[in-house]
């Protein structure tokens, strides 16, 4: 792990830089899967299936009496925390749904877990509040949801069922009529039961065993087994990340690019080193091309913070996988406060930690992350499980322009406008003027036979 004292800005700059290697190579197998999906289908995702995850299924849909099985194998301890993590997260949600308005369906429809009592929420459009732009010139929106979404679940060497509730729930209370989910298998070809608890927890039904690029290609193109979605959610490698990029360039439209987890502490002197070093591990782990970085003004801090992850780094039992990560990663000594938001701020975290004396009124410079944390106490790891707000945040400084996942992510707003004959006259001959200026004929002359048309009308009467 590097160590800046008071860098210069081109040192800083290389320091906050992403891991960047092989992204050509990246980029050349990713479109031969893709071209290969979207010619071969099912057969082309089998194959890519046995090379990369090490199995290839006769049968890609997971079917019911599996994910009912699934639910036996998962703790009474987990179900009752997988829960209280929908429940938490369905609160958030709703809270923001905006315009959206709630109604209460009951429950036999909605959720047929035994644990979940009580009527499910639903998010239904609200009735439009209708604008008058000018007399007689209506105009109004409405919410809708996205028809068909598909959420992409990483499994790999951690199944990140949290996701799945981080992208279930949403997606069913926004009302989007198919939800299709793919996660890469183990070996064995089973997938991991609290993947497919968490799946039944969250509504989600239509769920395929295909991971990586292979099946970004899939649900963007579809196969003879998994439809074709208009969006794509959920977080992945390098290589899912891309494909997603790519598939976007093609009409496939995506959450965020959602790439490697990333970390930042900004800690002031009275932060806790052992607390940041444990946060900064957290993140470590998740893989070899993550990044974790500490900003801080206390030179004290650097030396206890990188004596107290060497410690902790030798008890993790993912301990390599944290280790290579550290390699991409930084303990940053800079001026002051301020200094360190204004880096902070350049470097758009995927997640931020505030550990500073005052960490409300710090936050309040924060002008680019994806989720932050206020306090000692506030560890980033109950914002992916227990805390509601969604853990799929743009990574890769998109937080500088991407939000997190919300409802309103699997919706879609369509404007109306109504336009009287009173209105018209109002607002036509301005519009024919801008037209004629923008060399429009055509436009100018959908208003004007329009004017024409009321003005040898009202003549006749």
């Amino acid at each position: 792990m590097r160590i800046l004292l008071y860098p210069g800005a081109a040192e800083l700059a290389a320091a906050l830089a992403r891991p960047s290697d092989g992204n050509r190579e990246i980029d050349m197998k990713v479109r031969e899967i893709l071209s290969a999906v979207m010619n071969g289908g099912d057969a082309a995702l089998r194959k890519y299936s046995e090379k990369l995850d090490g199995f290839a299924a006769a049968s890609l849909r997971v079917e019911a009496d599996e994910i009912e099985q699934a639910e036996c194998e998962v703790s009474p301890a987990l179900k009752k925390a997988i829960l209280s993590a929908a429940s938490n997260i369905e609160k958030f949600h709703l809270a923001g749904a905006g315009t959206a308005r709630i109604t209460r369906t009951a429950p036999e429809a909605k959720r047929t877990t035994p644990e979940v009592t009580g009527s499910t929420p639903e998010v239904t459009p609200t009735a439009p509040e209708i604008i008058e732009t000018a007399p007689g010139v209506r105009c109004w929106y409405r919410d809708l949801p996205i028809e068909k979404v598909g959420l992409y679940i990483p499994g790999g060497t951690a199944p990140l069922f949290s996701t799945v509730l981080m992208l279930g729930i949403p997606a069913r209370l926004a009302g989007c009529g198919e939800i299709v989910m793919c996660t890469p298998p183990g070996r064995d070809g089973k997938i991991n039961p609290l993947i497919l608890y968490a799946a039944k927890v969250a509504g989600v039904k239509a769920v395929f065993r295909a991971g990586g690029a292979q099946a970004i290609a899939a649900m963007a193109y579809g196969t003879e087994s998994i439809p074709a979605v208009y969006k794509i959610f959920g977080p992945g490698n390098r290589f899912v990340t891309r494909a997603k990029e790519i598939v976007q360039l093609e009409g496939s439209a995506i959450d965020m690019p959602a790439g490697p987890s990333e970390l930042m502490v900004i800690a002031g002197s009275n932060a806790n080193p052992a607390f940041i070093a444990a946060d900064l591990l957290s993140q470590a782990e998740h893989g070899t091309d993550s990044q974790v970085i500490m900003l801080t003004y206390s030179r004290e801090m650097i030396t206890l913070v990188e004596k107290e992850t060497e410690r902790q780094l030798a008890l993790l039992p993912r301990k390599d996988i944290a280790a290579r990560s550290l390699g991409n990663s930084s303990l940053v000594l800079l001026e002051s406060e301020e200094k360190c938001l204004e880096a902070a701020n350049l470097y758009a975290p995927e997640h931020l930690i505030i550990a500073t004396p005052d960490p409300i009124r710090t936050s309040e410079r924060v002008t680019s992350a994806g989720s932050v944390f206020l306090g000692n106490y506030s560890s980033e790891s109950p914002g992916d499980y227990m805390t509601g707000p969604n853990h799929t945040l743009p990574t890769g400084g998109f937080a500088r322009s991407f939000s997190g996942v919300t409802i309103g992510s699997f919706m879609k707003r369509i404007f109306f406008q109504e336009v009287t004959a009173e209105g018209i006259r109002n607002i036509g001959p301005d519009t024919v003027l801008m037209a004629e200026a923008e060399r429009l004929g055509a436009h100018a002359a959908a208003v004007s036979v329009r004017l024409d048309y009321l003005d040898k009308n009202t003549q006749k009467k």
